[in-house]
């Protein structure tokens, strides 16, 4: 039991190990194949949320197939873009933000129109970060809050002209292996230089706040944005396309948009034009334009609606990593039954509930880093216990199969139905039958043990052949003979005449086996037996933890005495009268019966009728 607990034990810690080394390798960097997972499941939950309707404070202003049907060519050109930032400026919005690269000089009049345009009114502009093949290294700022920043190769900035009356952010999102949009880092930084992403220049201009960066966050006035590793910022979808109000450019254009649609809002002017190229996959499009992905991650910072995943909710999965497995893994230990299936089912709904509703409410907690932590240890226990229950079987199967040979058939079944048969001495009638091997001891001092073990086993066996098709029990083989009951576990009227034959043919059958062997053995050893019937006491003999069944009595004693008698006659077989009367018809027929005769019996006083009785020959 000790030593079962122990390995109980050792599962357990060996499960809350591994749970440990996952959790632990998730709170300072992401492994591929847990984020590949955890997006899978990411999508799941999102969708099973369902859509949700974002505060009005982003509108988006598209570049659609109508302003390029109008415009005649795409790219707009700059002059247009400025018509529509100086339209949207005179309604009243907190910050304008172009989704568009403005990389190279264009047409001198209409590059002034639009940096005329950019340069009064309150504008962020985008710039992008250029990655290598190689992730660039930087060196350290000696500054926590830029740890693990994304470090790029180069910036793209936009033309100098437009540059200098606006904001630049970097637009640059932080896609999965599907290029999905997970996260929107809110810093970027080359080797020499830090900027903004656009979604967190555009925030700061609608709330007039300079932004300040601490470790797993950004400070914007009187907000925290909490932000997890490298300053990135979980992207919360809204829904699929269009769940942010988006008007067409050319709507602007022609003076159709109104001011209550624009008033006190970040307005975000992007290209959704088909063939644009800039799309990606969302958990509920799968052409998002990424003016909507830039747009989602702005509103997430205006609305503290994102999803929160920081170090906090990292060092909670990393808790989940360790408790999970270990209680997995003892509830398999505790009860690997229905119930035990329960339990363990019961307990994985309640932590994909608990971690669906968190969800739900804007808390992101891992579920494949859980999932990987307890299913391996999980199942490889399972499979272990199934394998250990497999040899204890296999084992207790050859323990059972050795036992049987211990015990009569017969008792054998029917201790099977009834455990509780002779907890108490039973006094019943029943015949008995000895048998003997005479002059095997002198034989087996001079044989060798191998020989002997070898006689003994066919001697044991012819007896048994014999014995219980007649229901015979045999209570014990003492050493060359054999003790045989006939009347366990109940007794029946054909007991007497049962045993009687069955002493006939093992004393025929004996004397056939002996003289099939070697002369040196069969010269030296003959066969006795006896038989008497009564009552005896039938009883479980010794301690708590081994016992067996035997019978004992007078009526056992003269059997076994009646053997001598068999013997001193030149007999093989001596019956006693009550058994003869019971069942001895059959003696006469089948060899040579003499008697009654009056016999003495060792440890008796005075005579016993008896019948002795030789095989014809």
């Amino acid at each position: 039991m000790r030593r079962w607990r122990l390995h109980i034990l050792v599962a357990i810690l060996l499960a809350g190990l591994w749970g440990g080394f996952l959790g632990l390798t998730q709170l300072s960097r992401e492994t591929w194949l847990l984020e590949r997972t955890e997006a899978t499941l990411v999508d799941l939950r999102t969708l099973a949320r369902g859509v949700r309707h974002p505060a009005p404070n982003v509108l988006i202003v598209a570049i659609d197939d109508e302003t390029v049907r109008q415009e005649g060519k795409f790219p707009v050109s700059r002059a247009t873009l400025a018509r529509v930032v100086d339209s949207l400026a005179a309604l009243g919005p907190k910050a304008i933000g172009l989704d568009i690269l403005l990389i190279d000089a264009g047409n001198e009049v209409d590059d002034a129109k639009l940096a005329a345009s950019l340069g009064a009114n309150r504008t962020v502009i985008a710039a992008a970060a250029v990655f290598g093949a190689a992730r660039a290294q930087a060196p350290d700022l000696g500054d926590p809050a830029f740890d693990a920043v994304p470090v790029a190769d180069s910036f793209v900035f936009p033309n100098a002209r437009f540059a200098s009356g606006s904001a630049i952010g970097v637009v640059n999102l932080a896609t999965d292996f599907a290029g999905t949009p997970r996260y929107a880092p809110l810093i970027f930084r080359t080797s020499h230089r830090i900027e903004a992403s656009f979604p967190l220049q555009a925030a700061s201009l609608a709330l007039n706040a300079t932004p300040m960066f601490q470790p797993g966050g950004v400070v914007l006035g009187n907000r925290t944005i909490a932000t997890d590793i490298g300053q990135r910022m979980p992207i919360s979808y809204y829904g699929p396309r269009g769940t942010i109000e988006t008007v067409s450019a050319a709507s602007v254009l022609a003076g159709e948009l109104q001011r209550q649609q624009v008033e006190g809002r970040v307005v975000v002017i992007g290209a959704t034009v088909i063939g644009n190229g800039d799309v990606f996959p969302s958990p509920f499009d799968p052409v998002l334009p990424g003016v909507e992905v830039v747009s989602s991650a702005i509103s997430n910072i205006l609305s503290g609606d994102g999803l929160l995943r920081n170090g906090q909710t990292r060092m909670v999965d990393a808790g989940i990593a360790v408790v999970l497995p270990m209680l997995l893994v003892a509830l398999l230990a505790w009860r690997r039954s229905l119930l035990g299936l329960l339990a363990i089912g019961l307990v994985l709904a309640v932590w994909l509930g608990a971690n669906f509703t968190l969800f739900s409410r804007g808390i992101w907690l891992s579920a494949a880093l859980p999932l990987a932590a307890a299913l391996p240890p999980a199942m490889l226990f399972g499979v272990a216990q199934i394998w250990l229950d497999r040899h204890r079987s296999q084992g207790l199967a050859r323990q059972n199969e050795s036992l049987q040979r211990l015990q009569s058939p017969v008792l054998r079944d029917w201790m099977a139905r009834d455990p509780d048969f002779l907890a108490a001495p039973v006094r019943q009638e029943a015949a008995m039958l000895f048998i003997d091997l005479s002059g095997f001891t002198g034989l087996s001092e001079t044989t060798s043990v191998t020989t002997v073990r070898e006689l003994l086993d066919d001697f044991y066996r012819l007896v048994e052949q014999e014995a219980s098709p007649r229901g015979g029990v045999i209570t014990s083989f003492m050493g060359d003979g054999a003790m045989i009951v006939f009347g366990l576990p109940q007794a029946t009227p054909q007991d007497p005449a049962n045993a009687l034959s069955c002493a006939m043919r093992l004393a025929s059958l004996s004397r056939q086996w002996l003289a099939d062997q070697p002369v040196t053995r069969a010269g030296r050893t003959g066969i006795k037996l006896g038989a008497h019937c009564g009552s005896i006491v039938a009883s479980r003999l010794g301690g708590g933890s081994q016992q067996t069944i035997t019978a004992t009595g007078d009526a056992v004693n003269v059997a076994s005495r009646l053997m001598d008698v068999a013997a001193q006659n030149k007999a093989e077989l001596a019956v006693s009268a009550d058994l003869y009367r019971a069942g001895g018809e059959a003696l006469a027929s089948s060899g040579s019966l003499e008697g009654p005769m009056e016999s003495p019996i060792r440890g008796r006083t005075g005579t016993m009728t008896v019948w002795l009785w030789r095989e014809a020959v």
